[in-house]
C-alpha cells in the first residue's frame, strides 16, 4: 500500500469544548492570531482552531479612567467646560478593536475563533464575556492570572476567588468556556473539579507567566519573556494523564509543543488538542504541516485509524504502570541518574 493511501486511514479529528476540530493542532494565542491575515495563514497551514490575543481588563480600565478624566478637565472652571470636548469616538478604543478582530476573524475563518480575555474582576470578566459572545466568538479563553502578593491572602480564598470568576461567566454567557490556569495550587485535581463543577467546559493547562528579571546594568526591574522548550511541556503531559477520566471535561495542552512526538505524547495522555505558540512564532505558521505530517506518519505506522483511538491511551488509567506518573517515579527517576563527578 502507498504512503498516500494509508495516510488516509488516518482520522485526524477531535473535539475541544464540544467544537469539532479537523485535527488537534491550534494556535494559541501570540501575536501571530491577532490579524485577520495572519489568521488565514495559520488556516491554510492546516490550524484546525485559532486563540485571539487576550483582551486585558486593565487596557479597558486604563482607557475608561483617561476618558473621565479628560471630561473632568476645566470643570472646576465653568460648569459648561465639558460642552466644549467633542463626544467621545469609542471606535478606537481596545473593546472596539478586539470585538472587530473578532467579527472579522469569523467571517473570514472556517475554523473555531476563540475569544481570550485576561481580567481579575467578577464583573468585569462578565461584562466583556458577552460583548464577546455578541461579536460572535465560537468559544471563550478565560487567561486567568492572579498573583497573591498579600500575605493574609490563604489559599483557600484564592482558590475560590478563581471558582467565583469561573462561575461569574459560565453563568451569564451560553459559549463553552475555557480556563488557562497555572499549576500553582497545592491541590491541583481539586481545583480543575470545582472549575469544571461551576460551568467550565475545558482546562488549558498551562499558563507560561512572563517572569521579571534584575537588570544589572540598569539596575531596574523588567519583565524577561523566553519561548518554551519541548522539556516544559512535561508538567502538563504528567497533569492531563492524571486528570483523563478523573474530571469529566476537555483538555488543551499548552507550553512546550515544538515537535509532532510532543503533539502525541499529550494526546497519548489525553488532551483534546495542543496549543502551539513559541514554536510558530519561531518557525512560522507552515509549522502546523510539519506537526501534522509528522503525527499522521506516525498513527499510520502503528496502525492507529483515528486521534479519538489514541487519546489517552497512556493516561494514568489506562498506563501499564500508573505509578510512572506519582511519586515512586520520581524516586526512580533520581536514583536513575549518573553523573561522572558522583
Amino acid at each position: 500500500m502507498s504512503a498516500t493511501a494509508t495516510s488516509t486511514r488516518v482520522d485526524l479529528r477531535t473535539r475541544y469544548l464540544g467544537l469539532e476540530l479537523k485535527n488537534p493542532i491550534v494556535a494559541a494565542a501570540s501575536p501571530l492570531t491577532g490579524s485577520v491575515e495572519s489568521l488565514l495563514r495559520l488556516q491554510d497551514a492546516g490550524a484546525a482552531a485559532v486563540v485571539l490575543p487576550s483582551l486585558f481588563e486593565e487596557q479597558i480600565e486604563h482607557e475608561e479612567m483617561g476618558t473621565h478624566n479628560l471630561m473632568l478637565y476645566g470643570a472646576e472652571v465653568s460648569p459648561e467646560a465639558g460642552s466644549y470636548f467633542p463626544e467621545v469616538q469609542r471606535q478606537g478604543t481596545a473593546i472596539d478593536k478586539h470585538l472587530r478582530l473578532i467579527a472579522d476573524a469569523k467571517k473570514a475563518l472556517d475554523v473555531p475563533v476563540i475569544a481570550s480575555l485576561n481580567g481579575y474582576t467578577p464583573g468585569g470578566w462578565t461584562r466583556y464575556a458577552k460583548q464577546f459572545e455578541g461579536a460572535g466568538a465560537d468559544a471563550i479563553e478565560l487567561n486567568v492570572y492572579f498573583l497573591a502578593t498579600d500575605p493574609a491572602d490563604t489559599s483557600e480564598a484564592v482558590e475560590q476567588r478563581y471558582v467565583d470568576l469561573v462561575g461569574s461567566v459560565c453563568r451569564d454567557v451560553k459559549l463553552p468556556v475555557a480556563v488557562k490556569v497555572a499549576p500553582y495550587f497545592s491541590a491541583f485535581a481539586n481545583i480543575a473539579r470545582r472549575m469544571t463543577a461551576v460551568g467550565a467546559s475545558g482546562l488549558v493547562l498551562f499558563n507560561r507567566f512572563v517572569q521579571p528579571d534584575i537588570m544589572l546594568e540598569e539596575l531596574e526591574v523588567a519583565p524577561h519573556l523566553v519561548l518554551s522548550t519541548s522539556e516544559e511541556l512535561r508538567l502538563a503531559l504528567r497533569w492531563i494523564a492524571i486528570l483523563h477520566g478523573q474530571v469529566k471535561t476537555s483538555f488543551a495542552a499548552t507550553g512546550g509543543a515544538h515537535t509532532s512526538d510532543d503533539v502525541l505524547k499529550v494526546l497519548l495522555a489525553g488532551a483534546d488538542c495542543v496549543m502551539i505558540a513559541s514554536s510558530l512564532l519561531k518557525n512560522g505558521p507552515t509549522h502546523v504541516r510539519t506537526l501534522l505530517a509528522g503525527v499522521e506518519r506516525w498513527m499510520s505506522e502503528r496502525e492507529y485509524e483515528s486521534v479519538q483511538q489514541l487519546k489517552g491511551s497512556l493516561s494514568q488509567l489506562a498506563c501499564p504502570d500508573p505509578a510512572a506518573f506519582e511519586r515512586a517515579n520520581y524516586m526512580k527517576a533520581l536514583k536513575s541518574y549518573t553523573s561522572r563527578f558522583a
